[in-house]
């Protein structure tokens, strides 16, 4: 279990380079612990009224909540849309030597 200072943020990019990139940056600054990238993402969303329909690269990123906005930081430098999907969900149970791994990851 956790107290919920553990967190799965989710980042959609354009392409693997970007992808590649981001995913990087945040292990090299020690802002993720992981970082999945899940190819093949087929978006639908509203942008400046009209629906849009793109192939993106979707992130999955395990860190600690207290390294949010840092993390975001971190992807807005990196990422070309003007408005990139940064969001996150508490992690509400794990095994408790995976969460600790995530923690001691990002010290």
């Amino acid at each position: 279990m956790t107290d919920n200072q553990y967190i799965l943020a989710l980042c959609t990019c354009p392409t693997q380079a970007v992808a590649d990139a981001i995913a990087t940056a945040l292990l090299e600054e020690r802002l993720a612990a992981c970082v999945n990238r899940l190819p093949g993402i087929q978006s639908m969303y509203r942008w400046e009224g009209r629906v849009m329909h793109d192939d993106e690269i979707l992130l999955l990123i395990k860190t600690t909540a207290d390294l949010f906005g840092r993390m975001e930081k971190a992807i807005r430098s990196r990422h070309p849309y003007e408005t990139p999907e940064i969001i996150a969900v508490p992690i509400i149970a794990g095994s408790v030597e995976y969460l600790r791994w995530i923690g001691e990851s990002t010290k």
